[in-house]
């Protein structure tokens, strides 16, 4: 449905005058109205709010102004990150009403880069779940199969770029929650290591595990986006104040020097052998090359009752 593979193409075809941000942001929310109804991607859709956006950074362009990274970009937010003035629920009848007074400090940085923000998306409620059918809004379907889950708690984000019904998408993660998701559903997810992304509007589940980060088409759109939102942040005490690297740049150097750790304990009985091929060829020294890979037993006793 898009014109463009990568989001840098899409937002360069928009700061040339080939496409507006109207046309696109319009493109993405009648593909909404079309399929959401299926897929339950989203718990609201602020069209309104999506099409003012997307005029406001027309005419930057018009006015010869410079515009952010994302530039038309139209993406889709986990309802667990605040939204000034956009309904933030966590999936929960408690807070079906609560209207944020305050972006989170990603969403704030969305803003900056001039995307778009569609609207807030469906996740297992308080982002305690990892099957999206725990919502107050209903369950998220696959869209690759609509008998089958979308994985949690991020399963709307995975499943509205899976679907088309935004080209990126924020997420959050504490145990897998924008990984397993994006597994599901065939799209590429990233859990930034903690205090890289700041949690400075992302209502926690886990304070010393959550991390906000991105769910894309591909690989240099979650380079692309995690630049966006990384970064230090003073409101946010545990956020790291260290460089953000050019990620986008960094892409093509490889992982050669690197050492991977394997934990042994992934490989217990019941993983199906297609599984444990899967990953044993992916960590197969010869075909990417890295110094050595170690396996290691993981001390989980700490966390036992």
């Amino acid at each position: 449905m898009f014109p463009a593979q990568t989001a840098k193409q899409l937002s360069a075809k928009v700061q040339s005058g080939e496409y507006t941000a109207q046309q696109l942001t319009e493109l993405v929310l009648s593909h909404i109205r079309a399929t959401d109804k299926d897929i339950n991607a989203y718990i609201t859709v602020d069209e309104k709010g999506a099409q003012q956006q997307a005029e406001a950074i027309d005419q930057k362009i018009a006015s010869g102004q410079p515009v952010g990274a994302l530039a038309g970009i139209p993406i889709g937010v986990k309802d667990v990150l605040c939204t000034q003035g956009l309904r933030t629920t966590c999936a929960s009848k408690i807070l079906d009403n609560f209207i944020p007074p305050y972006d989170a400090t990603i969403v704030a940085n969305l803003r900056q880069a001039d995307a778009v923000i569609l609207g807030k998306l469906n996740m297992d409620e308080f982002a305690m779940g990892s099957s999206n059918e725990n919502s107050h809004f209903g369950t998220v379907q696959n869209p690759h199969d609509l008998t089958r889950v979308a994985g949690g708690s991020s399963g709307g984000s995975a499943a509205a770029v899976a679907s088309e019904e935004a080209f990126m998408a924020l997420g959050s993660d504490t145990g897998g929650s924008i990984r397993q998701p994006a597994s599901f559903c065939g799209t590429v997810g990233l859990k930034p290591t903690y205090g890289r992304v700041s949690r400075y509007g992302l209502i926690a589940y886990a304070s010393s595990l959550d991390q906000a980060g991105p769910l894309t088409r591909n690989v240099e759109d979650a380079a692309l986006l995690l630049s966006v939102i990384a970064g230090h942040d003073p409101s946010d005490s545990t956020s790291a104040d260290v460089e953000v690297p050019n990620y986008t740049a960094n892409l093509d150097q490889g992982v050669d020097g690197l050492t991977i750790g394997l934990p042994k304990e992934y490989f217990a009985e019941g993983l199906q052998d297609d599984v444990r091929q899967a990953v044993m060829n992916g960590v197969d020294v010869r075909k990417i090359h890295v110094q050595r890979i170690i396996g290691f037993f993981a001390n989980f006793k700490c966390w036992s009752g």
